[in-house]
């Protein structure tokens, strides 16, 4: 039986979590062999999503549904257009190669089928963020990457510093994502609207609404700390902890763009106003800049590509954050041709190191006999990523400068930032390419030799992808790249793409620029990295140190606050109690307006002044007793006039249970009274008697006025009428309040009943309890004690 679109798009989201369930007893059975048949999964998902393109591309949006929360309005719904349909396909289609890849990377390690397992879980959150239409399914999507991204970041939890990393990556993005959550119902507050695409259609709405500022910090600070934007970007390179087909997958098409989707999702929307024009350029560049010098200072080939990621993350929020066309359209491009050409470079960075024993720069050289398919792959990957044709990074960088270049004192400002980030990110690409593979023969902890197909297959055929999009330009504008232009300037757009230049401009001197100054600085890598070296020791503190100290903190506050709060007393947790109670009651009847004047007492007939008296009768005998043996049972006679209401007001089941509930405690607590070493008075001092006595009268005032004021409230007998018809015919009971104790809340009651019976327990043990001999000591030591005291405090 064919599915319905609806239902392929349904199936597409969550096959990769059912091919977590499987994967741990499939690794099991075929070991690294298992990634064969695994990586079917996303490669179905991926030609689902190629199959929709041509429609996609003709202007056609799918928003199928499914019904998940109706009773809150939240559905299962997706936006398939052009920018989530991208996003798909980089997500599918590289992920289908990071599970060969981790099929072989991980091969013979006892625990790979749970890290393929998680792999999937990962791959699924993020398809369901990027396809996600309804906001809150979109935010538990969301907040499900940080999740699956701090188990794949600690999965190798034995080690300290992978541990560390797991924690910072889910506190920063974890943090951020509660944001996001605020600003999401912010939104729906303010549209009336829960789904992506009515928001969407909303209009200059949010831009023109009051809360537009705090909407926009709030949703900045999900998107910032989720693509690892300055000064969040510290997460992000220490996120290397993880294996490294983590590493591709997370930095190529996953989560660390997860923030920039989010940014060009909602542009239709919030994009091109004055403070989105000027925080996100300002950050974006702030980011390209330090993601690049922080790159050139690594040695580790994994850490010199992350921070080029931190600073390609930069770049494309610099981009979304101008507004212009031209500009979109680079950042559309250079979103294709990093996820192509990142995930190819680290694919190689970790082959290196599987297969030669270390990711050190300065320790390696000579590879390219010994490892010559990786070698060709790092080649194509890293010239994409230098910006040089015949590739699509050559395209995406000739677009970005056409987009940005202008007189302008902001165009000339972003310009030379893209300049001196591009020839910066042109080093490492030459670093990473070169370095290892040419030069002399270095001997290495390990005999390096090319590794298996699971290995290089990812980067070939990713770093060719690299190469047919550009050669195929006029096909990748028009199937991928003018789609999701119009999907993030919210109108259609036609983009021609084409790899040769039709005139010499400012973008191809530019790029020309770019290149010499890339060569140059490469050829002082050396003396940069030890600059660099230098500066970052003298500033010393960073973000990284500064999460650290912030931990610490929070850690010492939450100690002193539990010391304070927590001490161990119980007299204190119970005033704090309630007063807090107190608090609670008073409060929102102050804010409300001038209630003791709002509230009008009930008019009381003769008999239910008489329950009053004998209440009030029962507050004076406790009030006035001798002991507390006398105030205990004194208290009982207030149970007896709520059970006298009851009876009064026909409910006499009621009224019998409270008689005999209250019965029961009096004598409970009489017989827990005598077996306690309590003193038969209270002797506290008359200042905290008066301040336990205000804040009883305050709860008791509370309660009152609370109740008066339902009282006044019209009755509603929706539950009334509920439970008269269908009391009879439902639960056969024609006793309504055992009906609904006994059937419509049944788990309330039997909850109800292990809690009393849990409490009977305790209380029999309590009674039970015989001092030994040790502790019979003790007590009468501490008694003399004290009356040894008080004897001195009378002679003083």
């Amino acid at each position: 039986m064919a599915l319905t679109g609806s239902e392929a798009t349904v199936f597409a989201v969550l096959a990769p979590f059912a091919a977590a369930l499987v994967a741990p007893a499939l690794t099991r059975l075929m070991g690294a062999n298992a990634a064969w048949p695994l990586a079917l999964v996303p490669a179905g998902i991926f030609l689902f999503f190629a199959g929709l393109v041509p429609d996609v591309a003709a202007g056609t949006r799918y928003t199928p549904a499914l019904e998940w929360v109706p009773s809150y309005g939240v559905t299962f719904s997706f936006h398939v257009d052009g920018l989530s349909t991208l996003f798909a396909l980089l997500i599918s289609g590289i992920g289908t190669f990071i599970i060969l890849y981790a099929g072989g990377y991980l091969k013979g390690h006892p625990h790979q089928g749970r890290f393929l397992s998680f792999l999937f879980l990962f791959m699924g959150a993020m398809l369901g963020l990027v396809l996600g239409n309804d906001l809150i399914t979109l935010f538990i999507f969301w907040e499900l990457t940080s999740i699956t991204s701090f188990l794949l970041i600690g999965f190798d939890h034995l080690r300290a510093a992978s541990r560390r990393a797991a924690i910072q990556a889910l506190v920063v993005t974890g943090g951020g994502g509660l944001s996001l959550l605020a600003g999401f119902l912010v939104i729906m507050s303010v549209t009336g609207e829960a789904s992506m695409s009515a928001v969407l259609a909303s209009g200059d709405m949010l831009r023109e609404h009051a809360l537009y500022p705090l909407i926009l910090l709030l949703v900045l600070g999900g998107a910032f700390t989720k693509s690892a934007q300055f000064p969040f970007h510290f997460w992000l390179p220490n996120a290397m902890e993880a294996p490294t087909p983590v590493s591709a997958f997370l930095h190529s098409a996953t989560m660390v763009k997860a923030g920039v989707y989010l940014l060009m999702r909602m542009h239709p929307v919030l994009g091109d106003t004055m403070l989105w024009t000027t925080i996100l350029p300002l950050f974006g560049g702030a980011t390209l800049i330090v993601g690049t010098l922080l790159a050139v200072r690594q040695t580790d080939l994994k850490l010199m590509l992350a921070y080029t990621t931190v600073a390609s993350l930069g770049l494309l929020v610099m981009l979304t954050g101008t507004s212009w066309e031209k500009a979109i359209e680079g950042a559309a491009l250079y979103l294709l041709a990093h996820s192509l050409f990142k995930g190819a470079l680290f694919m190689v960075a970790g082959t290196i190191d599987h297969e030669a024993g270390t990711r050190d720069v300065t320790k390696l050289g000579g590879l390219r006999k010994a490892m010559p398919i990786t070698f060709a792959a790092a080649c194509l990957a890293a010239l994409s990523m230098s910006g040089l044709p015949p590739f699509v990074g050559f395209i995406a960088k000739e677009y970005l400068y056409a987009g940005i270049w202008g007189e302008g004192g902001m165009q000339l400002t972003l310009t030379a930032v893209a300049v001196i980030g591009n020839a910066l990110m042109l080093v490492i690409a030459a670093a990473v390419a070169i370095k290892p593979f040419l030069g002399a023969k270095v001997d290495t902890p390990k005999h390096a030799h090319e590794g298996p197909l699971l290995l290089y297959a990812g980067p070939v055929v990713l770093s060719l992808a690299g190469l047919a999009a550009a050669l195929l330009a006029h096909d990748t504008g028009v199937y991928f790249i003018s789609p999701v232009v119009s999907s993030i300037l919210g109108s259609q757009v036609a983009v021609d793409v084409h790899l040769v230049p039709g005139y010499i401009g400012a973008a191809a001197i530019l790029s020309v620029v770019t290149v010499v100054l890339g060569i140059l600085l490469f050829l002082k890598l050396d003396a940069l990295r030890d600059a660099m070296a230098r500066l970052l020791a003298a500033i010393g503190w960073g973000p990284d140190k500064g999460f650290d100290q912030v931990i610490a903190g929070i850690v010492a506050f939450a100690g002193w606050l539990t010391r304070r709060l927590q001490g161990g007393r119980m007299d204190v947790y119970m005033t704090m109690t309630f007063l807090v109670t107190a608090a609670a009651l008073l409060v929102p009847l102050t804010l409300t307006g001038n209630w003791p004047d709002t509230l009008e007492m009930p008019g009381f007939r003769f008999y239910e002044w008489g329950v009053l008296a004998i209440a009030l009768s029962g507050l004076v005998a406790v009030l006035v007793a001798k002991t507390r043996l006398t105030a205990i049972v004194s208290l009982g006679i207030q149970g007896f006039a709520v059970a006298l209401v009851f009876m009064l007001f026909g409910a006499p089941d009621l009224s019998f249970t409270q008689f005999m509930v209250e019965t029961l405690s009096v004598v409970i607590l009489a017989l827990v009274m005598t077996r306690l070493n309590l003193q038969p008075r209270d002797h506290r001092p008359m200042l905290p008697r008066l301040v336990h006595g205000a804040i009883a009268l305050a709860i008791g005032v509370g309660l009152a006025a609370l109740l008066i004021r339902i009282t006044q409230m019209p009755f509603d007998r929706s539950l009334s009428d509920f439970f008269e018809q269908y009391s009879r015919t439902i639960a056969h009971g024609r006793n309504i309040v055992n009906v609904i104790l006994v059937d419509f809340r049944g788990f309330d009651t039997f909850g109800e009943i292990a809690v009393v019976m849990l409490a009977g327990l305790c209380v029999l043990a309590l009674i039970r309890v015989r001092p030994t001999k040790d502790r019979a000591a003790a007590l009468d030591h501490a008694a003399g004690d004290e009356a040894l005291q008080k004897s001195g405090e009378a002679r003083l």
